[in-house]
């Protein structure tokens, strides 16, 4: 359904973390602890070399994640900003300071009917071609 995996987070931290309409929420420290993960995270995933890259198990939980037609219609403004938790879930000590949740493509507005205001869309959200004449052609404001 999504063809872009940043936009999708985006859609996902405002249904599941913001207004916790999709439960449970993921927590990806559960998910290193079931898999035998044990004492300091930061530890684990230096060891690993995992600390500033989107984890597996987030990836593809987030992947598969169904979003009904019903919740996504219900999505009339999204958050574009490093703090976001669904970055802290996909890569829990990641910065801020790259591009790995910039949003490359814009194709995935089309399955927000509803969508009309991107808070902090300006860096993100600009990293997909023509993004700033794609979003005014849908009235969908940036700030």
């Amino acid at each position: 359904m999504f063809r872009d995996f940043n936009f999708k987070l985006l859609v996902i931290d405002k249904l599941m973390y913001q207004d916790k309409v999709i439960q449970p929420r993921f927590r990806i420290a559960d998910v290193l602890h079931a898999k035998g993960a044990t004492g300091d995270l930061w530890k684990y995933l230096y060891e690993q070399d995992l600390l500033y890259t989107v984890l597996e198990e987030a990836r593809q939980y987030f992947t598969d994640l169904e979003i009904t037609p019903d919740q996504l219609a219900a999505v009339d403004e999204l958050t574009t900003d490093g703090g976001l938790e669904i970055y802290h879930q996909c890569s829990p000590f990641w910065d801020g300071e790259d591009d790995l949740f910039d949003v490359t493509s814009l194709d995935d507005l089309a399955l927000l009917p509803n969508l009309r205001v991107i808070h902090g869309g300006d860096e993100a959200m600009m990293a997909a071609p023509g993004a700033e004449d794609i979003l005014k052609a849908r009235g969908i404001a940036v700030g």
